[in-house]
């Protein structure tokens, strides 16, 4: 078994992740911005700073964005509240949702709307509003769940989704309403990850593949990282009695419970990896979030 700290700390080159396809989508939406009124950007609301992408800003630059933090209900609410003040401070336009909530997804083409208008007005101090059709693009990095919230926007599978990253690799124009149309784009990862950290945190996301990292590293990682916040559900579902239990005293622990066990009662941790991530992952283990907001800088 990797001892703990070689779970917690692997070489930075095991996160970088940026194959052709996403160099290619990024040159063309920076060929495409033009088309478009206003880019979302989704983000997951556990990883709210690093899911997000300083290439894809960069290629932005002065366009219209709103972010959409995904993901809401698997996140600390607490944490939540507080990037979301800090997001209002550094005056970024951002919503917090649930992709499969749809009242709250309708407030993001009302925010949409609203961005575009204003952004007319300042432009044009004679502009009249009038009723044209909004042109939308979205961004992000794989796996925050941009296919869904597509799909739930225009009430349709317009889209394909899947439960591993990279699956989009191809632009199309998806029309939503009568007068709103929306530019997929495929998802797009950073083309490097600066700190090891984010990459074990996007891993665990899963906006990373699995064999970037490994399922050893990223589980051991959600391992450590759920006992050190203490997450009640965690010890509940794996019936984890000792909140000060090492990490392979909580691999052995859920190999018994679950049955992931080889023969003479030896653990199969490659099952147990599989299991925690998948779990981890489907917000069965406790809502969490990875990072906090930034200090506010002294005066």
């Amino acid at each position: 078994m990797r001892r703990q700290n070689d779970a917690s700390a692997p070489s930075k080159a095991l996160f970088n992740w940026y194959p052709g396809h996403m160099a290619k989508a990024l040159r063309e939406i920076k060929q495409r911005l033009k088309m478009v009124d206003i880019v979302l950007e989704i983000r997951d609301a556990r990883v709210p700073m690093a899911s997000g992408n300083r290439s894809l800003d960069e290629g932005i630059g002065q366009k219209k964005k709103l972010i959409i933090f995904n993901k809401v209900n698997l996140a600390d609410q607490e944490i939540v509240n507080k990037w979301s003040t800090w997001f209002t401070e550094q005056e970024i336009p951002h919503i917090f949702v649930d992709c499969f909530d749809r009242p709250s997804l309708k407030k993001v083409i009302s925010m949409a709307r609203k961005i575009v208008e204003n952004n007319r007005k300042e432009c044009n101090p004679d502009y009249i509003e009038t009723k044209t059709k909004l042109k939308m693009m979205i961004v992000g990095l794989p796996n925050t769940g941009k296919s869904t919230i597509i799909n739930q926007l225009a009430n349709k599978s317009a889209t394909k989704v899947a439960d591993k990253p990279g699956q989009t690799q191809i632009q199309q124009w998806i029309p939503i309403e009568n007068d709103i149309d929306l530019l997929d784009t495929p998802g797009v990862m950073p083309p490097q990850i600066e700190r090891e950290e984010h990459g074990l945190w996007l891993s665990a996301i899963h906006a990373l593949p699995d064999d970037i990292a490994g399922e050893q590293t990223t589980a051991s990682f959600v391992i450590n990282h759920l006992i050190g916040i203490k997450s009640p559900k965690f010890f509940e579902r794996y019936k984890i009695e000792n909140t000060e239990v090492t990490l392979e005293e909580a691999l052995l622990k859920i190999a018994t419970i679950r049955g992931c066990l080889r023969q003479k009662g030896l653990p199969d941790l490659d099952r147990v990896y599989k299991l925690v991530l998948a779990e981890f992952r489907a917000g069965e283990l406790g809502k969490t979030c990875f990072g906090l907001p930034p200090k506010p800088k002294l005066k």
